[in-house]
């Protein structure tokens, strides 16, 4: 096939993939002075004695003793040279942003896309010309300043296109020495096509099952598929894995920013720090979660008439349950806790609980006060008006400067998790 010709109206463009390598297990061994390469060590949140969950573990430690971000603390074995230590969401930020301060050196902002904390996006393509000879040059001096001014190694993967790019970094970057890997369309049918179907974004395993029932077993193999029975039996997300699947991305890193997607639900959850047995210590923790739905909804201006309450059991038990509910459109804490432990009672089965959730969907404008045929409307306008002075003081201050009596038993979460961030401990400290 003539590769110029076929992508010939193709966009062309410098862009880049970049992953911290290990990034949070990295942070702390710079942090200690410790090669990051070298060292075993692995950023764990919560009880490291019990259920533990690993967040990172340094390249050493995942070779050696195959750890991975999903283990948990029952599961790490024994070793004297290994260092656990709690997570500093705080400092991790801090490194972040030094990332990105180095990123604005050679490009705009509107050239720059976040895609979590540890991984980001770059194109080059307005901006190359003015640092070095071409885009591999710069793109290089970025993974340089960031090694020598943070020590922190990143993984790039440069390409004409993010797919290209991120594909790059992760499946071919990643193994040369150099953390380096540039493609063009050119390489897609020796480097793409041979890959995993998982190795492809949005296949997950289910997917990929799927896929499989069509005689698919490599990326190439969906290249090879005939795209309009693929539009037929998946929509347009078949013709999407078609394209992809020829190294066909057309989106601007430009325009990633401007897009706001409309928000169908909003939610919070926790892992628990240890096993929760009794009725009243759950509901302690499903309530202080819903009061923090709640916040979050007023302050959007939102209110919701679908409530999803999830329950995960510990150890040993099985699974959980996970059920929802239709309600009077509300953001008031107190109609969504008297929901969600109709919920809970109906379908809790007395087994030990490691995991609480509670979502709110069916989104609308706040709008006018919703009063309730069975309930004193002057009940219902106080209640809503205590809930405005409450989520002003929290939103001024933090959550935990007014909290419930029932916070401050044993089953109460809020203060602690007031001072986390992304979930997990932001301090030096971390979680004892």
């Amino acid at each position: 096939m003539d590769f110029s010709k076929a992508y010939a109206n193709e966009p062309r463009r410098a862009v880049f993939c970049m992953d911290a390598k290990s990034f949070y297990a990295s942070v702390e061994c710079i942090e200690r002075g410790l090669d990051p390469l070298k060292t075993l060590l692995v950023v764990m949140s919560g009880d490291e004695n019990k259920a533990g969950l690993v967040l990172a573990a340094s390249p050493r430690a995942k070779r050696v003793l195959g750890i991975s971000n999903v283990s948990r603390a029952f599961n790490i074995p024994l070793h004297p040279e290994l260092l656990i230590v709690p997570p500093r969401m705080n400092l991790y930020i801090k490194y972040q942003m030094r990332i990105l301060e180095i990123f604005r050196r050679y490009m705009a902002d509107e050239d720059i896309h976040v895609f979590s904390i540890d991984e980001m996006f770059g194109d080059l393509e307005a901006s190359w010309k003015l640092f070095g000879d071409s885009p591999e040059d710069v793109v290089r001096m970025i993974q340089e300043d960031v090694y020598e001014e943070l020590g922190v190694y990143v993984t790039i993967g440069l390409a004409v296109n993010p797919l290209l790019a991120k594909v790059a970094m992760d499946t071919d970057a990643k193994k040369n020495d150099d953390l380096f890997a540039s493609w063009d369309y050119a390489d897609v049918p020796d480097k793409l096509w041979p890959l995993q179907l998982t190795d492809l974004c949005g296949i997950n395993k289910g997917m990929e099952a799927r896929f499989k029932t069509m005689g698919c077993d490599c990326i190439g193999d969906i290249a090879h598929l005939d795209p309009y029975q693929l539009k037929r039996t998946q929509g347009v997300m078949g013709l999407q894995y078609y394209m992809h699947a020829w190294g066909v991305d057309r989106s601007m890193i430009r325009k990633q920013g401007e897009y706001k997607p409309a928000s169908r639900s909003i939610g919070n959850s926790q892992v628990l720090m240890r096993d929760y047995k009794t009725r009243a210590e759950i509901l302690t923790v499903l309530f202080e979660i819903c009061e923090q739905v709640c916040q979050r909804l007023r302050k959007v201006g939102q209110v919701g008439s679908t409530l999803h309450i999830s329950i995960g059991y510990s150890v040993g038990a099985r699974g959980g349950f996970s059920r929802q509910m239709k309600i009077p459109k509300t953001n008031q804490a107190r109609a969504l806790c008297e929901a969600a432990q109709v919920l809970f009672d109906k379908y809790w089965d007395q087994s030990i609980v490691r995991h609480v959730g509670v979502t709110v969907g069916t989104l609308q404008p706040a709008g006018d006060l919703q009063l309730n045929l069975f309930e004193e409307p002057e009940k219902t306008i106080r209640d809503d008006a205590l809930d405005d002075v409450i989520a002003k003081i929290r939103a001024k201050y933090d959550f935990s400067a007014i909290i419930r009596a029932r916070s401050k038993t044993s089953g109460g979460t809020a203060l602690e998790r007031a001072g986390l961030v992304g979930g997990h401990a932001g301090g030096r400290d971390g979680l004892n």
